[in-house]
């Protein structure tokens, strides 16, 4: 029923230390502090974002493709829009133009 996450505390990739305020023992002390020192490298930023626009059959770009139909109901002629949600290819991974700072990293912007 529970998350499948880390259950170690104080391993958060921007975290400051290792001190997650319960006692640990000793060798698991040594490996998270040797966790910490490798995942402190890692930048706040982010240069790249998966990019929520499709490519249709014909090489268009949008977020949605819609098809126009024409229905028939008691002898009147109807067009409606029908979503094509078929045969689509997404995008991928975009360059940003500006770097963004990640969600998780605690910072504080502006203070008071």
């Amino acid at each position: 029923m529970g998350g499948s996450g880390s259950k170690m505390k104080g391993a958060w990739p921007f975290a400051g230390s290792g001190a997650g305020g319960d006692s640990v023992s000793e060798g698991q002390e040594d490996q998270s502090l040797t966790r910490l020192k490798r995942t402190r490298k890692a930048t706040p930023f982010i240069f790249t974002r998966r990019s929520s626009l499709y490519y249709d059959e014909d090489g268009d770009l949008a977020h949605e493709f819609y098809e126009e139909t024409v229905v028939t109901k008691n002898g009147r002629k109807r067009s409606k829009l029908k979503r094509i949600q078929k045969n689509l290819i997404p995008q991928g991974i975009v360059k940003l133009n500006h770097p963004r700072i990640h969600v998780d990293f605690p910072v504080i912007l502006c203070e008071v």
